[in-house]
């Protein structure tokens, strides 16, 4: 049996006649860059997460520049980021020559440990910046209540979450000052290319980041600040536009097979409870969790990623692939590893929870075709691999 990590061909069949409508509808229009298409995707996306103000993007990368643009960060300023996230998390605050400051992960979510970000924070710290690592939103919370106390600036980075709520029906990216979508095609919500989106509650900010997205101009020529080439494709936004009626469905298959995942690893023997934070020799899989924060309150974890942490995870991996079963590893090197950021003060901390994550972590495949079938054979692969 082969099973890929992400099949985009099952999903592109699913909807071929409408993507290639919104295909031939760009072509035909010759309006490329910008324009209705792109306001439409908007509106929509604006309806759909609950957000007063939505702005298209080239990318989540450069949503995430732009946010911390329109926020005004400037070379010298502090941001907290987490250590343990894709590249652009980090990358975006040195890009503007301000100073990623890292914060490890929690043991159990992936995603930053809120208790260790006020020991961070100094008089240069400026904002923020969340990730709702996998699919799954961080405690928002707590975070909203940092940087309340503290005058900072929130930028939530919501990549690999869009449809992924807090505490019951709050949508991740509308919680903090803006939030940031990534269209990548791996994503739950994928483009034909690069795009992303950011989303805000407030007026002015959304008017920054209009205006910053195209060279900073207004009106087209007049330039008052200074901004980039930040726009989305009208192609990209015509095929999201085609899928977002379908996000909830796959977001609820994901789920769904994450679940399945899980009976699957317990009855096998593999693995003992969602949650836990070590292996032993009792515990040879560890579950991913979806976090209930209190009694009548939880997560909507969509499981971008459905990620287990293994002992011999490198091992594992040549097993799987051997086996046909496509895996991966988010992320191999934490932030504070990495030789670029090698000479910044906060690398030179100790960031246990993120280590062990990035040591041992490991991506099965999860998108929302895969068969019953197909996740027996991972978890029954795995099994003999262990056995």
């Amino acid at each position: 049996m082969n099973v890929q990590l992400l099949d985009l061909k099952a999903q592109y069949q699913s909807l071929k006649s409408e993507l290639d409508a919104a295909l031939l509808k760009t072509a035909e229009s010759q309006y490329f860059i910008m324009g209705p298409e792109v306001t439409k995707l908007e509106d929509e996306i604006s309806e759909y997460l609950g957000a007063n103000h939505s702005v298209g993007v080239s990318s989540g990368t450069d949503a995430l520049l732009l946010a911390l643009m329109a926020l005004d960060i400037k070379a010298g300023d502090e941001v907290i980021v987490p250590t343990y996230s894709f590249f652009a998390t980090a990358g975006v605050v040195s890009r503007l020559n301000a100073i990623p400051v890292f914060v490890d992960s929690d043991p159990v979510t992936f995603n930053i440990d809120p208790t260790q970000i006020e020991a961070k924070i100094t008089d240069k710290t400026k904002a923020i910046i969340p990730v709702h690592l996998y699919g799954q939103s961080a405690d928002m919370d707590a975070i909203m209540e940092i940087a309340k106390k503290h005058n900072l600036k929130v930028v939530e980075d919501g990549a690999q979450a869009i449809s992924a709520q807090y505490k019951d029906g709050k949508c991740v990216g509308t919680i903090g000052d803006i939030g940031c979508y990534s269209f990548f095609p791996s994503k739950n919500l994928g483009c034909f290319g690069d795009g992303g989106m950011t989303v805000t509650m407030d007026a002015d900010l959304a008017e920054l980041l209009k205006v910053k997205r195209v060279h900073g101009g207004k009106p087209k020529y007049y330039h008052s600040m200074i901004g980039g080439n930040f726009r989305l494709d009208a192609i990209q936004a015509g095929v999201l536009s085609v899928k977002l009626p379908h996000l909830d469905s796959w977001s609820q298959a994901r789920r769904d097979n994450a679940t399945l995942y899980t009976k699957l690893f317990v009855e096998a023997g593999l693995a003992e409870e969602e949650g836990k934070i070590s292996l032993d020799e009792n515990n040879k899989v560890l579950l991913p969790k979806a976090v209930y924060k209190e009694t009548g309150h939880k997560n909507y974890h969509i499981y971008n990623q459905y990620v287990i942490r293994v002992e011999k995870r490198d091992e594992l991996i040549a097993h799987l692939r051997s086996a046909n079963i496509g895996c991966e590893i988010y992320y191999p090197v934490p932030f504070h590893k990495q030789e670029c950021f090698k000479d910044l003060p906060s690398s030179k901390d100790e960031y246990p929870n993120a280590d062990y994550a990035a040591e041992h972590s490991i991506a099965l495949p999860i998108y929302p075709e895969l068969t019953k079938e197909q996740i027996e054979y991972v978890v029954n692969t795995i099994k003999a691999f262990m056995e």
